[in-house]
């Protein structure tokens, strides 16, 4: 968290700067229905060329600008980031840069090896975010919808374990008629292991993954589903800001985590920037368009002239899409979460 008592640039709604996330690659090795089904991501779909990709140096300079601007805390995403070749470069990159306090990653696990752990946490990377949302094999590789066997993620898990980029975190997305019946062997399978689950409700990012606010587990029912079994007490977040309301046993056995942002949203408190791949700043996770930070870097514009101009798209800003969500936001040609990351 930024140490100023004051927020170094504050949104309209008092929002600080203080989380970017920067997504390194529009592409995936997996199509989970909830995120980027098969049949709009299909073997013609048009993905990024790599020439119009944000280069490591341009990342890393543009992370080095909102770390001035208060950000204190930065995620890789995707699309699947590790994707990305000589991903642990970026990290020693970005892990250098004076006053930032976290670098962490969310991944689908798929390519997390021991040895490509071990090099990203020697790299700088603090800590680890792996999406998992099922443990039946059968379920799981439906899914990810490419016959991806669930064995390999909890490899995945263990080898972030070996490789100490602690706290682990287990992200689940909790579809109702889909996957809600996977909630308590999750919960039981990570119990005791200091593994944190993250249980988020199915969210309308982006157009193409057929959302239904029916299909929509509340946060509170999961919790009511877990307590029945293992009884729980809340926990006080670990930062303003975090976006998981957080849980613990009561018997010791570890906590997890409960992500609301549709029957509960954070918008009040956001304080989250997301750098796309080909460098468009957006404000807001349900955004529509983006700010081509791109076009600066590459350009003659000064380190100063970036910094303003981050500085004056934030403080105008004034999203809060999961509070006014229904009827004001249907049919928003909002932008995919595979492009911009969670």
């Amino acid at each position: 968290m930024n140490n100023a008592s004051v927020p170094v640039v504050q949104d309209t709604r008092r929002r600080g700067l203080e989380d970017l996330r920067i997504s390194v690659t529009d592409r995936c090795n997996f199509r989970c229905v909830y995120c980027m089904p098969k049949e709009v991501f299909g073997s013609s779909f048009h993905f990024l060329p790599r020439q119009e990709l944000l280069t490591f140096d341009e990342i890393t300079r543009l992370a080095r600008l909102f770390v001035a601007l208060g950000v204190r805390k930065i995620r890789l995403t995707g699309g699947e980031p590790l994707v990305r070749r000589d991903l642990d470069v970026l990290v020693s990159q970005i892990a250098a840069i004076p006053e930032l306090e976290d670098l962490a990653m969310t991944t689908n696990g798929s390519m997390l090896t021991v040895e490509r752990a071990k090099a990203l946490k020697d790299a700088g990377l603090k800590r680890i975010t792996i999406s998992l949302d099922a443990l039946d094999d059968e379920l799981f590789r439906s899914m990810n919808d490419v016959n991806f066997p669930v064995s390999r993620v909890l490899n995945a898990i263990d080898a972030a374990r070996r490789a100490k980029l602690d706290p682990v975190k287990v992200n689940m997305v909790v579809k109702r008629g889909l996957n809600q019946d996977a909630i308590l062997p999750m919960a039981d399978r990570f119990r005791g292991q200091d593994v944190v689950v993250r249980f988020i409700e199915f969210m309308d990012v982006g157009t193409t993954n057929g959302w239904r606010l029916e299909d929509v587990v509340p946060g509170a029912d999961i919790i009511k589903q877990i307590d029945h079994q293992w009884p729980l007490e809340a926990v006080a977040p670990t930062r303003p800001g975090d976006v998981a309301t957080r849980y613990r046993y009561r018997d010791g056995q570890g906590e997890i985590g409960i992500i609301t942002s549709v029957t509960h949203p954070f918008c009040h408190s956001c304080s989250r920037a997301r750098l796309s791949p080909e460098g468009q700043l957006y404000t807001c996770l349900f955004g529509q368009s983006g700010f081509d930070l791109r076009a600066l870097v590459r350009s003659e514009a000064s380190e100063q002239d970036i910094l303003d101009k981050i500085r004056g798209l934030w403080a105008r800003r004034d999203d809060h899409y999961s509070e006014i969500r229904r009827s004001l936001t249907q049919g928003l040609p909002k932008i995919e979460m595979s492009h911009i990351g969670g």
